[in-house]
């Protein structure tokens, strides 16, 4: 059922609803400002106790727009944070699950988190709650929490388990959950669907959209968003489809990018002729050096070992993945072209979040390639706005690991720059300054931030993703050369 704008009677509700979200994380923490910025009472539960304390003392513990300022304006007001599971689900009309589903050894979403918190709010299933999955997890995966609550002693007539699945990016979750695309209900039961709607109903009938204390977004909801009701199952799969659907897009254009490089085109332009076709559109074709983070990897894994799982070999989805790990070796390919021997040489990184506006370095391309660099004896200087701490976590603590202040002291002295995090400020940097500081003028930019002209005038030779290669004094098609 597609609902945009659907009303549910207002003698019928109560607006406030009490929700407990389980997770800190970035689903879960992100979930629990935005509910509490729709006028609901919520409470955030962790088993980490200083994470909790943090919270409870308004520290933000992840890089995210707009979050401190909604935590600041909810905290202690209509939003808090404790460790006590049991009695947050007493306490609430709707339990959020939104605690970590990590990939496991064999490649299937590791569930554990999930069945030990739905194992507690058993417990407290005195009177009805609807239990709700906000994690990312394989179909069926309802069915199992049900089975898991009647094992553990919860009558059938106290709760109803629906899924409710996340399209957030990071670096704009925030705006991604208060204007999004879609809502997607997925809920067999006639009472979950009329909750579920009253969680929802300031986004449904746009009623949020028109206060003036609201949180800016870029698209006009006054009407209210699509509300879309599904099966239980159908959630769970629209949710791995789309992560698995956006994973192969990106693999697409970068498949194409390598194309490009060998005839002589140019990817940017290929990807606005292909992205102006309504039916394909512009998102999600920047060619680069591959996805990554906490969810399209996880998913595109995960997706493939459900279908695995019912009999159905779902081959695209591993092409997808093959393509996603050649696009960081030819990413090196470049370098190792442009510097001949890569031993001894000194080699600046910019960026280490997988994403510009974020701090998460799961899975992060720029993580693997600074493991490669120093594998190969490189003295590597790195830099990131935001995820300096959480990569010094990943990598090795070695000599020739340098974490430098800024993007200029990574470029000092460097026989090469890479760029490989979509930050605005270095799209910003001074290249001619840039250039001085650097032994050889050599970028291999893995995000196409920079013009070709621009490089050019400044005298770098550059290497980009999918277009022409600049030498320092006029742009080439295709190959590498040093000057």
């Amino acid at each position: 059922m597609l609902e945009r704008g659907c009303v549910v009677n207002p003698a019928t509700i109560d607006k406030s609803v009490k929700i407990a979200v389980v997770g800190s994380g970035y689903v879960g923490l992100i979930a629990a400002v935005c509910f509490a910025e729709l006028g609901h009472q919520v409470v955030c539960v962790d088993i980490d106790r200083h994470r909790v304390e943090q919270l409870n003392a308004g520290e933000v513990p992840i890089y995210e727009e707009l979050l401190p300022e909604l935590l600041a304006r909810h905290r202690g007001r209509g939003l808090s944070f404790t460790t006590d599971l049991t009695e947050a689900a007493k306490q609430s009309e709707a339990i959020f699950i939104a605690v970590g589903t990590p990939q496991s050894p064999t490649g299937e979403a590791d569930l554990s988190q999930v069945e030990a918190s739905v194992s507690e709010i058993a417990a407290a299933l005195g009177e009805y709650k609807m239990i709700v999955e906000k994690s990312t997890v394989p179909v069926l995966t309802n069915r199992w929490i049900r089975r898991t609550l009647l094992a553990n002693g919860a009558r059938e007539e106290h709760f109803d388990v629906i899924s409710n699945p996340e399209f957030l990016r990071e670096g704009t979750a925030v705006e991604d959950f208060l204007y999004p695309d879609r809502v997607v209900i997925g809920a067999d039961q006639a009472r979950a669907r009329e909750l579920a709607r009253r969680i929802y109903q300031p986004m449904i009938d746009g009623s949020y959209y028109r206060r003036e204390d609201r949180v800016p977004g870029a698209r006009e909801l006054n009407d209210g968003v699509l509300y879309l009701e599904t099966s239980a199952q159908s959630a769970e799969l629209i949710k791995h489809a789309s992560n698995a659907f956006l994973a192969m897009k990106i693999s697409f254009i970068n498949a194409v990018s390598n194309l490009c490089e060998l005839v002589g085109s140019d990817v940017t332009e290929v990807a606005r002729g292909i992205g102006s076709d309504a039916r394909i559109g512009q998102r999600f074709l920047n060619a680069g050096i591959g996805y990554g983070g906490s969810c399209f990897p996880k998913d595109v894994r995960a997706f493939y070992k459900v279908a695995e799982s019912v009999g159905y070999d779902f081959e695209l989805l591993q092409v997808v993945e093959r393509i996603n790990t050649a696009q960081q070796q030819h990413f090196m390919k470049k370098l190792r072209g442009a510097l001949w021997n890569l031993r001894g040489k000194k080699v600046g990184v910019l960026g280490l979040a997988f994403k510009g506006g974020t701090d998460d370095v799961r899975e992060s391309p720029a993580i693997q390639i600074v493991r490669t660099l120093l594998a190969e004896g490189c003295q590597v200087a790195v830099y990131d706005p935001a995820a300096m701490e959480k990569a010094r976590r990943l990598l090795p603590n070695e000599p020739e690991l340098t974490f430098a202040a800024d993007s200029y002291r990574a470029a000092e002295g460097a026989h090469a720059l890479l760029v490989v995090t979509e930050w605005k400020e270095f799209v910003e940097l001074d290249l001619r300054l840039l250039r001085g500081m650097m032994r050889y003028p050599v970028v291999i930019d893995g995000r196409n931030l920079f013009s070709l002209e621009d490089m050019e005038r400044a005298g770098f030779q550059y290497h980009s993703v999918g277009r022409a290669t600049v030498d320092g004094t006029r742009i080439e098609s295709g190959g590498v050369r040093m000057r």
